[in-house]
């Protein structure tokens, strides 16, 4: 094992917390989260509520750092992956501020299941700083990754949907065993990932295995006629 420093790029979803927690059981020494808070929409982060991963780093244990990349333009579908490289470069230079830091640089985990959008352009970052990736949910099967999460203890709020057969009544539903059953009939019927990893809903963890204390937050939900999202009102750790 590398014994540079690790750092976890983390939103405080479900897959970034799971990337995290499988590198902390496999004994990487992660010692910085990191999390990128787009303005507007984004190719290659999840971005409804990223101010709450400063709870859940301090829920963890484990020191965050924010980036703020500013304004990035709208999202261009002409060109979507000279977007995507243009929102990676603020995170890149961060993580060159880290390495000086912290001394080195092992790697860095990531979230993605199937993007290759996103993860292409990861391991081409972690080329180019000379570190590796841990990416412990790539190309799993999302139900038995979902099974994984919740029989690891795992409490997942969604934030936010957008897709086809999903409705109000999933805005601040937990994510349970029930909930992933509906999402795989949404799966057979609409095509819906069973996890959402086309962006058809975000989530947030309240607790899991990896947390010392859980976050409960208060929330309104706003409705657009075929989405919506959580806003929240307020947060504490307890």
């Amino acid at each position: 094992m590398d014994a540079e420093p690790w750092v976890s790029l983390f939103s405080g979803g479900k897959d970034s917390n799971w990337a995290l927690y499988r590198a902390l059981e496999a004994d990487y020494p992660v010692e910085r989260l990191v999390t990128v808070h787009p303005e507007g929409d984004s190719y290659m982060y999840h971005t409804p509520a990223t101010h709450l991963a400063t709870l859940a780093a301090e829920a963890i244990g484990i020191p965050l750092v924010d980036v703020h990349p500013g304004d990035l333009d709208a999202l261009d579908a002409e060109d979507s992956g000279k977007q995507g490289d243009r929102e990676l470069e603020p995170l890149e230079a961060a993580l060159v501020d880290l390495r000086d830091d912290l001394g080195g640089l092992g790697g860095v985990t990531a979230g993605a299941i199937e993007s290759e959008f996103q993860t292409y352009r990861i391991e081409e970052m972690a080329d180019r700083l000379g570190c590796e990736v841990f990416a412990p949910l790539w190309q799993r099967d999302p139900s038995a990754l979902a099974a994984d999460m919740l029989d690891a203890g795992f409490e997942i709020t969604v934030l936010q949907v957008a897709a086809y057969g999903l409705d109000e009544s999933w805005l601040g539903r937990t994510l349970d065993a029930d909930a992933i059953a509906e999402l795989e009939a949404l799966n057979d019927e609409y095509g819906v990932h069973v996890l959402g990893e086309g962006g058809e809903f975000e989530t947030f963890v309240t607790d899991g295995p990896h947390f010392d204390q859980r976050i409960d937050f208060d929330y309104d939900t706003v409705w657009e006629g075929n989405r919506g999202y959580v806003e929240i009102t307020d947060a504490e750790l307890v």
